[in-house]
């Protein structure tokens, strides 16, 4: 069965310097690479780059929710074509959309956004559905989940472990385009409801590698 991991838009991106973080995405396609016995698929985000696309539409002309979605796909296309080219022969030749439909890979799957109205984490979630596994792997910015924002509040306590009902608390239950949360709320409910476990860790390269191995690690999970 494949790892499906959901890779946050705002690891790809750097969002203080609005690029993509080179040295965190050369660490993590060689970590992934170093797991030759096991098959992964990454769902790519839009990050930074889909939110910044979405501004320059609001400000020149007045785009529906769906249109700032399509806008919000295509950055996550773009964040994906980089993987993969970087992933080189050892990523399938093709970007990978509709979670909904069976790839037939070898080691990596790279897939970007697919549908408006929801982020790629709904897409995570689907892809685990069709590959009927039970978990996914979210990495983001933060190493943990925690009661509110701790890149805002410094007093923001970690929870290690969560009920899914513990988690809806804490999240928005509001989708909108380009919104920032520890997984998206529509991708939550339907996680919630296939009953799926989901781990959110951030972007430490040998905390990511203790998980994979199924070693002690530093994150939490919602189940």
């Amino acid at each position: 069965m494949p790892i499906i991991i959901s890779l946050g838009g705002s690891v790809i991106i750097n969002e203080k310097t609005q690029l993509p973080d080179t040295k965190f995405l050369k660490e993590f396609i060689n970590l992934i690479k170093s797991f030759k016995q096991k098959r992964f698929i990454i769902v790519c985000g839009g990050g930074t780059t889909a939110r910044n696309y979405m501004q320059a539409l609001k400000k020149i002309s007045n785009p529906t929710s769906k249109e700032l979605d399509l806008l919000g796909i295509e950055a996550t296309l773009l964040n994906a074509t980089l993987l993969k080219l970087a992933f080189k022969n050892y990523a399938h030749k093709t970007i990978a959309q509709n979670p909904t439909k069976r790839v037939r890979f070898k080691h990596v799957l790279i897939a970007a956004g697919w549908l408006p109205g929801h982020s790629t984490d709904y897409d995570a979630v689907l892809w685990a559905k069709t590959y009927k596994e039970k978990q996914i792997i979210n990495i983001t910015c933060v190493d943990m989940l925690h009661d509110k924002d701790p890149r805002i509040y410094p007093d923001a306590k970690p929870i290690p472990r969560a009920a899914w009902k513990e988690f809806f608390k804490i999240i928005n239950s509001k989708w909108h385009p380009g919104m920032k949360a520890p997984f998206d709320p529509i991708a939550s409910r339907l996680a919630s409801k296939l009953k799926l476990t989901l781990i959110l860790v951030g972007r430490n390269i040998e905390n990511l590698r203790n998980l994979i191995k199924g070693k002690a690690f530093k994150g939490s999970i919602i189940e």
